[in-house]
């Protein structure tokens, strides 16, 4: 009787950490545990999906990145989900309002080898800081970056590459992005 009932439990178990079907979307409802991100920071999602992109990508692939901004407003702590996409090389924060293709101002994630295979769960975490400003960026405060989110003017954007010739032949293999989302919110935590 009680080795049936364990294993129904683990059966119960392993049947809750099946992957979800690649029609699901992803959680947005993140939360850090990092004393650096407490109660009543201003947070921060980008929702990415190939439609976003510009030119649209046709995709099943999904990303999520969501940002906490530290009480005094110099770190942003992140974290970048991905979901049934292929082939995932690198991501970046981009300058640019929707619609619109900008430069990379945030590394995220990357670069690595094209044909890396399916990506499902965290593709990066970290902190982002005035350090880490890059492009138009480069020397300037960290106020500008947030400036730019809170102006709809950042996007996130997650690249593909299956490593054959020629680019661009469809899902795992969009070098110039597959999916993208707007930075949008600035709520605060409770």
């Amino acid at each position: 009787m009680r080795k049936a009932g364990l294993s129904l439990i683990l059966g119960a178990l392993a049947a809750a950490c099946e992957p979800a079907s690649s029609d699901d979307m992803l959680m947005t409802d993140v939360r850090f545990s990092s004393a650096r991100t407490p109660t009543g920071a201003a947070s921060f999602v980008a929702p990415a999906s190939g439609g976003e992109e510009v030119p649209a990508r046709d995709t099943r692939g999904h990303g999520t990145a969501v940002f906490h901004l530290n009480s005094d407003g110099t770190e942003l702590e992140y974290r970048l989900i991905a979901s049934n996409i292929e082939n995932v090389v690198q991501a970046h924060i981009h300058l640019e309002a929707p619609g619109v293709n900008g430069p990379i101002v945030v590394f995220l994630y990357g670069l690595v080898a094209p044909g890396g295979g399916r990506t499902d769960g965290i593709l990066a975490e970290g902190t982002i800081t005035v350090a880490d400003l890059t492009g138009p960026l480069t020397g300037e405060p960290f106020s500008a970056l947030l400036d730019a989110i809170r102006a709809g003017n950042a996007y996130v954007n997650i690249h593909t590459n299956d490593g054959i010739d020629p680019p661009n032949t469809g899902p795992g293999d969009f070098p110039g992005g597959e999916v993208r989302g707007q930075i949008k919110g600035g709520h605060v935590d409770h």
